[in-house]
């Protein structure tokens, strides 16, 4: 179901938050390797964020045109 796509792109979402917050984070005491670490997740967790919102919305589309 759509909704599915769209709650799990949702708690992807809030963990690339939470890492871009880390990275941040580890960047401003130095640990850039750290930091960098933390950037590397955030973008795997937008990613998949993105995939499913785009599934989602295709669901929905193909639901709207039957």
């Amino acid at each position: 179901m759509a909704h599915e796509e769209h709650r799990k792109a949702a708690e992807h979402h809030e963990n690339a938050a939470k890492s871009h917050r880390s990275a941040a984070e580890h960047h401003e005491k130095g640990s850039h390797d750290e930091g960098h670490t933390h950037s590397k997740t955030a973008h795997e967790h937008s990613t998949n964020a993105h995939e499913l919102t785009q599934a989602a919305h295709k669901k929905s589309q193909e639901k709207t045109k039957k």
